[in-house]
């Protein structure tokens, strides 16, 4: 059967069936009732340890990577009861500066790669560019859904885009990044959930934080949604990673309660739940000590 027929098939098990109205309902009621109790030192010290420290600027260089990944190295010094972050993520171009300089055991090195933010190149390059980013130390990969693709009903293009990167990743975990502000309803972002998981997806980010709207919490229900569905299914474990918009302590306490609402404890953990931002480090790192604190 040709891969887009594999796909109608694999949507077929999953309830598609959801309006818009009905998860802004769903996210308001968790919101309401079950971020208060969500609100304690202990989770803020665990949402420290599951920020991707990111930077993705046009005025990023050798030397403000690096000084970016000494700051990193310098936190488990400076704070070492407190967990470290769990990613830094660069453009490829950067992974080498960062596998070189980065001291800490266990935080990834995450690339943004496949003609980041767009996704607008042949899947020659995005191939190329994958492997180099792994080939200079990537640990992790975050690539862009073909959305033009997908509005267009392709997603044999879309299927066949990820897996390639996929196979060019060899052992890096691959998130796709949806871009569900462009994807704009709660079926779109459904389908496009399990499609990225059907071919291949580790993790499933909403966005690339270059487009407003970037993440909402809606989209993070419909996201959690269709991981439970998927897990359900399968018996695999795909990793959520909300980003772009991330702008306070609450934002990022809303998305570790929906994470636990929808898909329960066995998710959050530092491998299963990210969120990509920088502002938020600091953020959190001020509310767990008490004090305002600019340390990244």
């Amino acid at each position: 059967m040709p891969q887009k027929s594999r796909m109608e098939e694999a949507l077929s098990k999953y309830n598609l069936d959801i309006t818009d109205e009905e998860v802004k309902e769903a996210v308001k009621t968790i919101i309401a009732e079950k971020v208060a109790e969500n609100d304690t030192l202990e989770v803020k010290k665990f949402l420290m340890g599951s920020v991707e420290l990111t930077t993705l600027k046009t005025t990023d260089s050798d030397e403000s990577v690096l000084a970016f990944t000494e700051r990193v190295n310098q936190f488990e010094e400076q704070y070492p009861n407190l967990p470290h972050v769990a990613t830094i993520c660069v453009y490829p171009r950067f992974a080498k500066v960062v596998s070189e300089t980065l001291e800490i055991e266990g935080v990834e090195v995450a690339c943004v790669s496949g003609s980041f933010p767009s996704s607008q190149a042949l899947i020659e390059v995005k191939t190329i560019e994958t492997g180099l980013a792994v080939k200079d130390g990537a640990t992790e990969i975050d690539m862009v859904l073909s959305v033009g693709a997908f509005l267009s009903g392709d997603y044999e293009t879309c299927i066949d885009e990820i897996q390639q990167i996929k196979e060019a990743c060899g052992d890096a975990k691959l998130k796709v990044i949806l871009e569900t502000g462009c994807l704009k309803t709660a079926q779109n972002i459904k389908t496009a959930s399990i499609l990225a998981m059907y071919a291949g997806a580790d993790y499933i980010k909403t966005s690339t934080g270059k487009l407003e709207p970037a993440a909402t919490p809606e989209a993070a229900y419909v996201m959690c949604q269709a991981i439970k569905e998927y897990y359900d299914q399968t018996g695999i474990m795909i990793g959520f990673k909300p980003a772009g918009g991330l702008n306070s302590v609450m934002d990022a306490l809303i998305y570790y309660t929906i994470v636990k609402e929808v898909l329960g404890e066995k998710w959050l953990t530092n491998q299963m739940f990210r969120m990509g931002t920088s502002r938020l480090a600091n953020l959190l790192l001020s509310e767990v000590i008490g004090e305002e604190v600019k340390f990244f």
